[in-house]
């Protein structure tokens, strides 16, 4: 059994961030971040086989790549609460995937990964290019306790969680992934099988298309400092810190909303701290007023969204919330245009969303 602690270099309010790494019975790596150093004693841990991850398939006519990945069709499905697999283990309890009786916040190789440093060559069919699905999937349990968003879990909780992925990113950036992408699937609608609060990342060892765009769009001179300024008294919901969270007269979603800075900065690494704060109240700030609006907890999809290597220098990180919501009552489905061509039907006006929302 392997377990380090040690102190990153990242500081939340002058306060020093501790991470103990752990590797589990089964290999996979765990990592506890906290504000107190975690001393607690391991407890009893499973020592199930672990897949190493999928493949990739090109696709020659969306002149993409996808994965492929049979095992996690056994995944976890919406266990009961005695069962929650992202709780902390307790004494003579059944074992989680965190075999310890309480931590601040939680990353772990996922069980049921798509993309592995290790992982397996293909066998291609015919006339179908095949790659490794090569690159890594983490788990991020923001809390040990098994209800909770990125509201009620309190600034400091997600100043945490910030300082969590600055350090993921890091890792996965620096071991050969090209793109990494930290995220949030919110609610049954957008296929959330367990529901205590958590998110993912995932790092990708190919840049996927979308952002690829994204890069291009950045390269040529698109300038969203530029941008966010001018639609500033129509398409801002409010701001923190120099950070803005606004929707974009672009948005595809009903009430999406993106989080950003004003000034371009690469990813959240190379945010100030007082952007820092701004970026970290907003995230929960935008869950509050979502669920105020629509008199529920708001099915959504976040993502993070910096910058690939090699953009670093023209890339502007923002935050994504896709909520699948178009009313309250009302889900917004991805039917058949949207699925067929990829051209989005807009429920909602973006001016109008951004006014709704800038009133709760």
């Amino acid at each position: 059994m392997v377990m380090t602690v040690s102190t990153l270099d990242q500081k939340v309010g002058g306060q020093p961030v501790h991470r103990r790494r752990h590797v589990k019975a089964d290999g996979r790596e765990l990592l506890l971040y906290g504000y107190t150093p975690h001393n607690l004693p391991s407890l009893d841990e499973t020592d199930d086989p672990v897949a190493t991850g999928g493949e990739l398939r090109w696709h020659p006519f969306r002149q993409e790549w996808n994965i492929y990945a049979a095992h996690r069709q056994n995944r976890t499905y919406k266990p009961s609460a005695a069962n929650d697999p992202l709780a902390p283990t307790q004494p003579s309890g059944v074992p989680t995937e965190i075999p310890f009786a309480d931590f601040e916040l939680a990353v772990f190789e996922n069980k049921f990964t798509s993309l592995h440093p290790r992982a397996p060559q293909p066998h291609a069919p015919p006339l179908i290019d095949v790659e490794p699905a090569y690159g890594r999937c983490d788990v991020v349990v923001y809390s040990p306790q098994s209800s909770g968003n990125l509201h009620t879990i309190g600034q400091d909780r997600r100043r945490l969680l910030l300082a969590a992925w600055i350090d993921r990113y890091d890792a996965l950036l620096g071991t050969g992934c090209d793109y990494v992408m930290p995220f949030e699937s919110r609610g049954e609608e957008v296929g959330v099988t367990l529901h205590h609060p958590h998110g993912q990342i995932y790092g990708f060892g190919k840049t996927p298309l979308v952002e690829q765009q994204a890069v291009a769009a950045f390269a040529k001179g698109y300038d969203l400092t530029a941008a966010m300024a001018a639609w500033k008294d129509v398409y801002d919901i409010t701001e923190a810190g120099g950070v803005h969270a606004f929707c974009p007269p672009y948005a595809r979603f009903p009430f999406e909303v993106w989080v950003a800075p004003q000034r371009r900065v690469p990813g959240p690494w190379a945010l100030t701290e007082e952007e820092q704060d701004g970026f970290a109240h907003l995230l929960g700030e935008m869950t509050r007023r979502y669920d105020a609006y629509f008199e529920r907890d708001t099915a959504y999809m976040l993502t993070l969204r910096a910058a690939p290597v090699g953009s670093e220098d023209s890339y502007h990180f923002t935050a994504q919330f896709y909520p699948i919501l178009r009313a309250p009552g009302r889900v917004k489905y991805l039917a058949s245009v949207e699925q067929g061509t990829g051209v989005f039907t807009v429920d909602v006006m973006p001016e109008v969303a951004a006014l709704t929302l800038r009133d709760q």
